[in-house]
């Protein structure tokens, strides 16, 4: 593999790594209190996490420049350290990619709080487990499969971005030229081969992701049995 094709790769693992690692820790207090509170407006919050799941790639890519341009608040937090904007670079890109694919992680995670049920957590009062407590050592390992199933969705839908990941980051080589814009490119300028070895790269990685989600779904039902 030569190091233009590595390169997007690499990148690419990169930033579905770190977003995936970034959606477990601020997905997971949302899904937690979707699962459990009772307030009026929580399907509301729900719609809202769930709307990239409707919104065009471009639509969503669109207000993300927008944000993290010079004029928004990217532009603002950019200045902190010297810069004019969050877009085009490999943070806007992160930061992108959190809100795309948001809902791939919260929703399976939410749904396995939600199947838990009261009991568990009602014997770990009993036992004066305080309410962190028992969210750490009740709910969380009961909600494993959620977890597994939010950070293989979460990491697969980030590697195949396209439409989000073009929009605010461009095609720059080393920085936002992830797996999908690099295949665009290569079938643009005719590079038959080479879009043809990441695209036949990605078909395994789709094969080998719908495989490991039925396998935790079978096993999550073999564990609820």
């Amino acid at each position: 593999m030569t190091a233009d094709i590595w390169q997007p790769v690499r990148l690419t693992l990169e930033l579905a790594a770190i977003t995936t690692l970034v959606l477990l820790v601020v997905g997971t207090p949302i899904a937690w209190w979707l699962a459990r509170s009772n307030a009026w407006w929580k399907e509301g919050v729900a719609a809202i996490v769930a709307m990239p799941l409707v919104l065009p790639p471009t639509v969503l890519g669109f207000y993300l420049l927008v944000a993290l341009g010079p004029y928004g608040p990217g532009g603002a937090i950019a200045g902190l350290w010297g810069g004019r904007t969050l877009a085009f670079t490999f943070e806007g890109l992160v930061i992108g990619s959190v809100f795309y694919s948001m809902p791939f992680v919260v929703q399976p995670i939410r749904n396995a709080f939600a199947a838990i049920g009261e009991r568990p957590l009602e014997v770990a009062a009993t036992l004066r487990a305080s309410p962190r407590r028992a969210f750490w050592t009740v709910a969380v390992p009961l909600a494993r499969p959620g977890f597994l199933t939010g950070a293989v969705l979460g990491f697969a839908h980030t590697v195949g971005e396209f439409g989000v990941v073009l929009m605010i980051g461009g095609n720059i080589p080393g920085t936002t030229k992830v797996l999908s814009v690099a295949i665009y490119d290569y079938v643009e300028t005719a590079q038959w081969r080479e879009a043809n070895i990441l695209a036949a790269g990605m078909v395994v990685f789709a094969f080998a992701v719908v495989l490991a989600m039925m396998l935790l779904e079978k096993r999550a039902a073999r564990v609820g049995t």
